[in-house]
Order: structure tokens, then C-alpha cells, then sequence
């Protein structure tokens, strides 16, 4: 549990950093589809560890997936010394000699050139966490928590439990249960995929709309047929996972943008608390909900709380080709 504990620190603080540092060095044009190819190694090593483990647990046992997953982390480790300063955040600090360098680093690897709008550097204001509630950030951070916690509940749910669903209610042998739990992650990144091709024409609001609304009807759905199947449920609420996955992802892209540099990490990990709290409390609520009012209610809880996904998603602001400088002074 302890090991477990300190894991979740270094994830937990990893991933924030690296989506306002994505941002950071990405130009405003082109700037979905880049950061959304980018998110896609998220669902892409779900399905490829889950692949992994619907083979190596039932022949090795449960052990061997922290090793595989060890090794892992400390590839990852040393591939964090490669990676240079974000020259907005120099900037910011008013290390403008240590930012020159580095954009001038950038410049010499690639010939290909843009046309930017440069300003003068701005005095260098400390960022505060009080600024999120500011009257200019206040309702930018209240929709970005609710967005978090209500996808992340939905999803981090949906996942976590449909391994359980399909052994414990549906019976199926051990084996059956990974591959069918797998699928669920097959489906997440062709979503993801094809999300990062059309989320430059589409938009981040309507695109986080429209996808709320989706798993929304496919939960429904699994309501209003009952749940009788582990078919319908194994096609149904992996494609809602699937879905709904292009939105856990797509916040990482809005989030950092909604904020200026200053506070830009701040705002995420604060958001990325809000998700955290949902996967934490997610699975306890679904237990209890599971064993008092059976299955179907499980995906009635899922349905209502992707409809409040949906309506906050409709107040998101449009931040489609935009400068960060921009979108948030």
C-alpha cells in the first residue's frame, strides 16, 4: 500500500508537468492534432499492457506485471535528462538568456520556419493559487474540475470494474474476463486516434459535447436492455469507455491552455486532483450501488453522470488555433 502510495506521487506529479510542458513547446496551429497524437501513448500502453497481462497472469501470476511495469519506469527515468527547459516557463522566471538558448537549440534542428507574434517580455509575476478563483479564472476552474471528476468517474470506473463484472456476474473463467476487459482498451485508442485526426476541425468543445452525449446514450442503453449479456455489456460499455477516453485525454490539451504560464502547472494539478479523487471514490460508490440495486443501476449512476459531463462541457470556451498568450493573459 505504501509502495503503491509513493508511486501515485511520482505519476501524479509527472503527469500534469508534462502536459503544460507539451503545450508549452507547441505552436497554436496544429496544436490538437500534435498534443492528441502525443496522448495517445496513454491509451496505447493500457491496451498493450492489458494485452500483456491477459497473458502473463493466468501462466506467471499477478507479480510479474510490477517488474514488467518497473522496467518500464526506469526507462522513462532516464529518458527525463534529454529533455530541455520550457522557454515560456524561463521566461516567466525571467531567465531570458537560458530561454534564447533553447529556443535557438529548437531553431537549429529543423529548417522548416513560422510566422510568430512576438512581444516584449512582461515583468515576472509569481503565480498564486488564489489567481484560480480570481473573477477572470473562476468559472474556468470550476468546469475543468467538473469535467475531470466526471470523466474520470465514469471512465476510471468503467474500467476498473468490467474485469470484476464479467467473472463475478457474468461468470466467465479468468482468461475470458482480461481478454474481454482488454477489448475495452482496443477501443479507447482507435477513439483516441481518430479524435487527434478531426479535433482541429471539430473543436474542443463541441467535441467534448457531443462525446459526453454518446456515452451517455450507450449507458442508457445498457440500462434499458438490462444488462443482460456480457456481450452487450462487453460492446457497450467498452465503446462508452472508448468514447469517453477521448475526453479524459482531450482535457489534458484544454486544461494547460485555460491558464498563463505562471500558474499553469498550478491549475492542472489542481484539476488533476479532481480526477484523482473520482478514480479513488469511483470503484467504493459502484460496489456499493452493485451489491444494493444490481448492475443496471451501476450504468443509471454512469449515464447521469456523463448527462452533467455534457452540460458543463457546453460552457467550456473555444481554444482552437489560438496562443496560449491569448487565450489566457
Amino acid at each position: 500500500m505504501w509502495l503503491r502510495f509513493v508511486q501515485g506521487i511520482g505519476v501524479g506529479g509527472e503527469v500534469p508537468v508534462a502536459a503544460a510542458y507539451i503545450n508549452e513547446l507547441s505552436v497554436a496551429q496544429g496544436r490538437g492534432r500534435f498534443f492528441m497524437l502525443y496522448e495517445m501513448i496513454f491509451p496505447l500502453g493500457l491496451m498493450i499492457s492489458a494485452q500483456i497481462g491477459a497473458l502473463v497472469v493466468p501462466s506467471f501470476g499477478w507479480k510479474w506485471m510490477f517488474l514488467i511495469g518497473g522496467i518500464g519506469g526506469l526507462i522513462v527515468f532516464l529518458f527525463f535528462f534529454k529533455l530541455r527547459e520550457s522557454p515560456r516557463w524561463l521566461i516567466s522566471k525571467g531567465r531570458f538568456d537560458e530561454a534564447e538558448r533553447v529556443i535557438e537549440e529548437i531553431e537549429s534542428s529543423t529548417d522548416k520556419r513560422i510566422e510568430a507574434k512576438i512581444s516584449a517580455p512582461q515583468a515576472v509575476v509569481k503565480g498564486n493559487w488564489k489567481e484560480l478563483f480570481s473573477p477572470f479564472y473562476r468559472s474556468r476552474t470550476l468546469i475543468v474540475w467538473t469535467l475531470r471528476f466526471s470523466s474520470y468517474f465514469v471512465a476510471n470506473g468503467i474500467n476498473n470494474w468490467l474485469p470484476s463484472l464479467y467473472k463475478t456476474v457474468y461468470n466467465l473463467p479468468l482468461e475470458d474476463s482480461l481478454h474481454a476487459a482488454s477489448l475495452t482498451n482496443v477501443i479507447q485508442t482507435v477513439a483516441v486516434f481518430a479524435c487527434a485526426l478531426l479535433i482541429d476541425r471539430v473543436g474542443r468543445k463541441r467535441w467534448a459535447t457531443i462525446a459526453f452525449l454518446v456515452v451517455g446514450l450507450l449507458l442508457t442503453t445498457l440500462w434499458f436492455n438490462g444488462a443482460k449479456s456480457a456481450e452487450s455489456v462487453m460492446y457497450l460499455g467498452s465503446a462508452a469507455y472508448g468514447v469517453m477516453g477521448t475526453i479524459t485525454v482531450l482535457l489534458y490539451l484544454y486544461t494547460p491552455k485555460i491558464y498563463p504560464t505562471r500558474m499553469r502547472v498550478l491549475g492542472i494539478a489542481f484539476a488533476t486532483a479532481w480526477l484523482r479523487l473520482a478514480s479513488a471514490i469511483a470503484p467504493t460508490i459502484l460496489g456499493f450501488v452493485l451489491g444494493a440495486k444490481g448492475i443496471t443501476s451501476v450504468f443509471v449512476l454512469f449515464a447521469c453522470v456523463a448527462a452533467v459531463g455534457a452540460f458543463m462541457a457546453f460552457k467550456m470556451i473555444e481554444t482552437r488555433e489560438k496562443v496560449l498568450e491569448d487565450i489566457a493573459p
